[in-house]
């Protein structure tokens, strides 16, 4: 089974916000807003087979995630 790519969408320390892949050295792109960035994350995540978005919230928490291509229920774990 393929490995699932994640991509997170976290603050940036440079100003706005970024969406990185687990496992990256650079972020995939910065964005002005949360909301573009979100909506990045979400096709880079969409576009694979199996794709993961979490979005962090200003202080680092995860708010809210999303999981595209095969989802297996029960989750393991």
């Amino acid at each position: 089974m393929a490995k699932r790519k994640v991509y997170h969408v976290t603050k940036s320390q440079a100003g706005g916000w970024d969406v990185n892949k687990e496992g990256a050295q650079r972020a995939s792109g910065n964005f002005d807003t949360k909301q573009e960035a979100v909506q990045r994350g979400k096709e880079l995540a969409k576009h694979a087979p199996l794709g993961q978005i979490k979005i962090h919230g200003q202080n680092g928490k995860i708010q809210t995630e999303y999981t595209y291509g095969d989802d297996p229920y029960p989750p393991e774990g």
